[in-house]
């Protein structure tokens, strides 16, 4: 045993010197956290190297993240894969599905995102806006003449079949039978508005007709001018209160085809927000600084339990191994003297 105590001591003790090295050395990347001073002379390798250089670390680690890891590029290739809007599509499913066995009215179903003053004033602006809108299109005069004409015109339609409707109606009510005085008319009103006279009344229907079209468009601008604020504004509160007293079901019930095509709408509008929107999101977010910022704000020894958290196996595999190429080292020193 003591002839094998030569051999057995070198190697031992390259492990051990191989071992507290490493382990020092590790240390010291981290400790002390404050430069050390005797009588005014300052200490080498104090504070600990990345205490020291922390800034510049976290500087380095700011533009790497930023270049490699938190880029646009990364981002919007992991924001667009198929895993990830797989996933928000069957989430839009879900939520869709939740509506059609949703029994809460709109109002009180909006009532969870919104407050009932907002949705009060929501409903109130909306009202006005749209009141004032079709009132605004309403009392446009061209509406006016509008109306006048499809008037006029379905009552020249009727008046073009009168006669013949007036002399068979006296004849069928047994006015003048066997050539009496509902034949004559009847005789008489056909031949009036027969084909012998047939520009005659024309003519007369038609000089008629654009002095009445001009009266009643007038009176019906008039009137809409003065009624239709109040009854537009009556209709439009009234259908709005309806459509917030209605059971969400009911609102999305049978609209399947229209919620594929909304999806779709959304899944699109996601894909321009991730590809137009992100870049500048991210340039004004300056992930470089940010992270620099960060690192550079936190305590010393917050930093070494973060990187020791991350790296810890790592670090401590290095020490071991420090420690096999002492124990290597001494057994080699031994072979060769």
């Amino acid at each position: 045993m003591a002839a094998l105590l030569p051999y057995l001591l070198a190697p031992v003790v390259g492990g051990v010197i191989g071992y507290i090295t490493n382990e020092v050395a590790i240390r010291m990347l981290f400790r002390p956290h404050q430069a050390k001073y005797i009588m005014g002379w300052h200490v080498p390798f104090t504070p600990g190297l990345i205490p020291k250089e922390r800034e510049r670390i976290a500087g380095s680690v700011g533009d790497t993240i930023s270049r490699n890891l938190m880029n646009s590029e990364v981002f919007e290739r992991t924001l667009l894969g198929d895993d990830i809007t797989l996933r928000i599509a069957q989430a839009i499913d879900r939520y869709f599905d939740s509506l059609k066995h949703c029994p809460e009215p709109l109002r009180q179903y909006l009532s969870h995102f919104i407050s009932d003053d907002e949705i009060n004033a929501l409903t109130t602006s909306s009202n006005e806006e749209l009141t004032r809108l079709i009132q605004h299109k309403l009392t446009d005069e061209a509406i006016g003449r509008q109306i006048a004409h499809v008037a006029v015109d379905h009552v020249m339609k009727k008046m073009s079949g009168f006669g013949h409707q007036l002399g068979d109606a006296l004849a069928e009510g047994g006015i003048g039978h066997g050539g009496g005085i509902g034949d004559a008319i009847k005789r008489g009103i056909g031949r009036l508005f027969g084909k012998s006279g047939q520009d005659t009344v024309s003519n007369f229907i038609d000089a008629l007709a654009t002095p009445v079209e001009k009266a009643l468009a007038k009176n019906i601008n008039e009137m809409l001018s003065n009624n239709s604020g109040q009854i537009v504004g009556d209709l439009i509160t009234t259908e709005v209160d309806k459509l917030l007293s209605r059971p969400m079901s009911d609102l999305v019930s049978g609209k399947d085809e229209q919620l594929e095509h909304l999806k779709a709408s959304l899944l699109k509008l996601y894909r321009q927000l991730v590809t137009t929107q992100l870049p500048r999101a991210l340039e004004a977010i300056d992930v470089s600084h940010m992270v620099q910022a960060r690192l550079a704000e936190m305590d010393v020894a917050q930093l070494e339990q973060l990187i020791l958290g991350v790296m810890k196996r790592e670090l401590r595999a290095i020490v071991w191994l420090g420690a096999l190429l002492g124990t290597l080292m001494g057994g080699i020193n031994v072979l060769m003297f």
